[in-house]
């Protein structure tokens, strides 16, 4: 695998939805956007992609549109966790089978196992043969993959990195020092993403990049590159974003975003719905206040 091949910006890409079925023109146009703008990868299928509400049909077929359209110009992480490990392991086949670059796998939820599980469970889908990026989640999933778990776990082949959204900094430190220069860490949290990289960080797997691709990707390119005040510069413009985006659950703020920016249609799945109308005004005042409206 090549070195730091997960490094940069990597866009956790809406799925857009017209009519209650996938705006399949409307996502090629998007990741043409996210190319266009020159982020570091394309993440379809994740939580801002809605996974838990699609079909696998809808799911496969998203991922396949991914790797169509991103043509090997940048890495494909293609969604495909799942809380049963045979689940995970269907998609997963499926992604390395349409050439998607690696597998994002989140922490089993609701099942909570143990540490030792997870193990187990990581361990089974790396034998695939396409590399993995956990996601560690507590917030969402109930569980948190310990540092000690993750070390165990960098030193299998194809545990290519993680997107760590635990929010403790205490825990990317303890990642970053045990899993060595080879193991990706992803910052899972946009606000979060100058300070994880401080810490020996590569990198985020971004939901403001939807919007915003190249700054984003400026901010953590700054960083890499060595200059540190111009990351700090672009981090402190973009944080009253990066917040507006978790207004409520993602990925309702971002598509509403999205929609008055006339980039999508303004629709989610359910259980997923519009915003609160005091929610929305806070984020339509947060975009104009940054020129986007």
């Amino acid at each position: 695998m090549e070195q730091n091949m997960f490094k940069g910006c990597f866009v956790a890409i809406v799925t857009p939805f017209r009519g209650g079925e996938i705006d399949e023109d409307n996502l090629r146009g998007l990741i043409q956007f996210q190319l266009e703008k020159g982020v570091d990868g394309i993440v379809p299928c994740g939580t801002t992609g809605e996974s838990p509400t699609l079909s696998y049909e809808e799911h496969k077929r998203i991922i396949r549109i991914t790797v169509e359209e991103v043509k090997k110009n940048v890495p494909v992480i293609a969604g495909a966790g799942s809380n049963s490990t045979r689940e995970a392991e269907e998609l997963t086949i499926y992604a390395r089978e349409v050439g998607a670059d690696a597998a994002l796998v989140i922490t089993p939820y609701y099942n909570k196992p143990t540490q030792k599980g997870m193990i187990n469970h990581y361990a089974k889908l790396a034998e695939i043969g396409i590399p993995i990026i956990i996601y560690n989640v507590p917030s969402r999933t109930g569980v948190n993959m310990l540092p000690s778990t993750l070390e165990t776990l960098s030193k299998l082949k194809n545990i290519a990195g993680i997107k760590e959204a635990s929010g403790n900094m205490d825990q990317v430190s303890s990642i970053v020092s045990s899993c060595g220069p080879e193991f990706s860490v992803l910052s899972g949290d946009d606000s979060l993403t100058l300070p994880i990289l401080s810490l020996g960080g590569v990198g985020v797997i971004s939901v403001l990049a939807n919007i915003l691709p190249g700054e984003v990707t400026q901010l953590v390119k700054a960083w890499l590159e060595g200059e540190p005040e111009r990351a700090k510069e672009l981090h402190y413009k973009l944080f009253p974003l990066f917040k507006a985006m978790f207004i409520e659950t993602n990925p309702i703020p971002v598509k509403t975003a999205m929609a008055k920016l006339e980039m999508i249609s303004k629709e989610w799945r359910m259980p997923l719905g519009e915003m609160e109308e005091e929610n929305e005004k806070r984020l339509e005042k947060i975009l104009s206040q940054r020129g986007l409206l």
